[in-house]
């Protein structure tokens, strides 16, 4: 399979802090690859250069063949992002948000796709309530959806589960699992151990900006190694 994300020495510095530290990385189509890290490591500032949110200090990337400096506006317009927080926009309904996402990616079916992610991730009553009235659950599943709405190759997504309950975090899982199954990838950054464990295939470990480890979840489970304990032996050493 074709690489959809190469990462030749990114770095980034603001001020006296190099968030992101010559980050090399190649991530190939079909991985649902897991990007994890303690809190502050540098995972969201990679995210953000990765998608063209952010210029690198130094370094570059091509995301699906797209280069992040030449590219950036076409970058976002086929991959799909979660960010971290919920923030859609508090004047618009759940509905209509979803909607207006949906025109600015020029799709069609409007009303079909949206209601399709409404029954889905099971909040079909909340469609007409204002974003700034839904809990922060509900605005995680608004996000969810509209990253996934223009059914994109490739998504980047930050901690998509930690405000979902049980029934949905699985439905999700599932359908973060099927998703690359099909040849489709997802970047994934986390800092809960336990769901990189269950559903990547791959994984890097990000540490005060530097890569200090990447390779397939199926090595770890062959050594009978627990992602958790080798996390913390790495982190430590580091």
């Amino acid at each position: 399979m074709k690489n959809a994300i190469e990462i030749k020495g990114l770095t980034k510095i603001f001020g006296e802090l190099k968030a992101v530290d010559n980050v090399t990385l190649s991530i190939k189509e079909g991985e649902l690859f897991g990007f994890l890290g303690p809190n502050g490591s540098g995972k969201t500032t990679t995210v953000k250069m990765l998608t063209g949110q952010i210029k690198p200090t130094k370094g570059n990337a091509t995301i699906l063949g797209k280069d992040i400096l030449r590219s950036p506006i076409e970058i976002r317009e086929i991959v799909g992002i979660m960010p971290e927080q919920e923030n859609p926009p508090s004047f618009l309904t759940a509905e209509e948000y979803l909607h207006f996402v949906a025109k600015i990616r020029k799709l069609d079916n409007i009303k079909e796709k949206s209601d399709y992610w409404f029954e889905f991730l099971d909040f079909e009553n909340q469609k007409n309530v204002l974003c700034k009235d839904l809990s922060r659950g509900t605005r995680q599943k608004l996000m969810f959806a509209q990253t996934f709405l223009h059914n994109p190759k490739l998504v980047f997504i930050d901690e998509p589960l930690i405000n979902l309950d049980p029934i949905i975090q699985k439905k999700v899982k599932d359908y973060l699992q099927n998703f690359v199954k099909s040849g489709r990838t997802i970047f994934f950054c986390t800092h809960v151990l336990e769901i990189a464990e269950e559903i990547c295939t791959n994984i890097g470990i990000i540490y005060n900006g530097k890569l200090i480890f990447k390779g397939p979840m199926k090595d770890l489970k062959r050594r009978g190694q627990h992602l958790e304990d080798f996390f913390l032996k790495l982190v430590k050493e580091a």
